[in-house]
Parts: C-alpha cells; sequence; structure tokens
C-alpha cells in the first residue's frame, strides 16, 4: 500500500506517519506540507509544496497512492467565517479534487473533529465549516471516504500540536490523560490509535464513513465491525 499524508508535522499527523512506516504492509509514504517533517526512512520520501492550495506540475509526484491520510488543521480560534473557510474547505477541497483526478481508487480519511456539523445549519461557525467541507468530500468519487471526528487525543511517543494553546492544554492535562483513559477507554484516544484506526480503514474498510472517537478506537483495537465483516 502506497500512502499519502497530508499534515505530518502536527500532532495527529506525526503519530500517523509513525504507525505508516511501521506497518508492514505500507510500502512507500510521502508526506505533503508547507515543510518537510524532517523524518528519515526508506519508504519515506516528503514533498514541500508552498501553496497547498495550488498543485500544478506535481501530477506526476502524487499518483499511484492507495490512502491519503489528510491531518491539515487549524484552530478557528481569531478568525471570521470566510478565513477558517479559506484554510479549512477551500484548502482540503483544492487537494482532494486534485487527487480523486489521479488515484480514482483511492481512500481518502479525514481528520474532522468531535462536534461537527452535518446540516452545515448551526449556531457553531468551525462545525458548520467542518461539516459542510465532509459533505463535499462525500460526493467526491473516490473508492471511498471516512471522516474521523476525535476529541480528546492523548499524544504518545513525543508527538507534539504545533498550535502553541494546544500545547499548553496538553501540558496542563497530562497528567489526568491516563485516568481519563482508564475512565473512559471509549472516547479518549491516542496519537497511535487513530493511526492505527486509519490505516484499518484504508485497508479494509468500515461499516459507516463517520466514525466518532468510540468508534475510532473501536477500529483501532479490531473490535468494530469492517465493511463485509
Amino acid at each position: 500500500m502506497n500512502v499519502l499524508i497530508f499534515g505530518a508535522t502536527g500532532m495527529v499527523g506525526q503519530g500517523v506517519l509513525r504507525e505508516c512506516l511501521r506497518a508492514g504492509d505500507v510500502d512507500r509514504v510521502m508526506t505533503v506540507g508547507r515543510t518537510d517533517t524532517g523524518a528519515q526512512h526508506p519508504k519515506l520520501r516528503g514533498l514541500v509544496v508552498p501553496d497547498l492550495m495550488n498543485y500544478h506540475g506535481l501530477e506526476t509526484d502524487l499518483q499511484g497512492f492507495d490512502a491519503c491520510f489528510f491531518c491539515l488543521g487549524v484552530s478557528s480560534a481569531g478568525m471570521d467565517e470566510a478565513e477558517y473557510t479559506r484554510l479549512t474547505y477551500d484548502l482540503t477541497l483544492a487537494a482532494a479534487q486534485v487527487l480523486v483526478r489521479l488515484n480514482r481508487q483511492m481512500t481518502f480519511v479525514y481528520v474532522s473533529g468531535a462536534g461537527t456539523d452535518s446540516t452545515e445549519q448551526g449556531r457553531s461557525m468551525w462545525a458548520r465549516v467542518k461539516g459542510r467541507t465532509e459533505n463535499a468530500l462525500q460526493r467526491l468519487p473516490f473508492k471511498a471516504v471516512y471522516l474521523f471526528r476525535p476529541g480528546m487525543i492523548q499524544p504518545l511517543h513525543g508527538e507534539r500540536s504545533k498550535t502553541t494553546s494546544y500545547r499548553v492544554i496538553y501540558t496542563l492535562a497530562r497528567p489526568l490523560l491516563p485516568l481519563l483513559r482508564a475512565l473512559f477507554p471509549r472516547q479518549v484516544l491516542t496519537t497511535e490509535s487513530v493511526g492505527q484506526a486509519m490505516l484499518t480503514v484504508a485497508r479494509h474498510g468500515a461499516s459507516k464513513a463517520v466514525l466518532e472517537a468510540a468508534e475510532i478506537n473501536a477500529v483501532a483495537s479490531g473490535t468494530a465491525a469492517l465493511e463485509g465483516g
């Protein structure tokens, strides 16, 4: 399996990258982002794209992939709806529309968020935009599209968020996260379990397109019903 990862320098993307490099059935991994991850591995290549709205001239690089794990995302704090839409909906669709043209048999996995509004009509701005993005992705003719809606994620193996406010939150919450995972094992994810779940749905599919935290954990642990399973 050949895998593309967008956002591999972020906390979730770092975890997904680690799991892909460890997976015996993943032959090739290419990360796509404005900066390189700095990681080195025989099956890893980084593609630096200064403008993630524009993939002109990169078609050859983006062909021949079985799965895309789209982990790019920004906080909506301090943004108006137009700017958040540009950095969430427009940016995601710019990549997805190119990829579906080049890799029609690709499985596309998008990291959304708990509370996303599929109706696109709710009061929460970020939830509406995420919902609009999810809905647009599902209309594209990929082999399959899966929408991951994690809530709390415990970073493992040195992975950390690029967003300063998130780093502060995770630093303060770090002593409590193991306890929360013990108390609510279905609701608190780890960067490792998210990566494992992404690989599982790329390999085998899943019984539904939208996966909330408990379902992501079930897929990662092998207790979920998979497509055709």
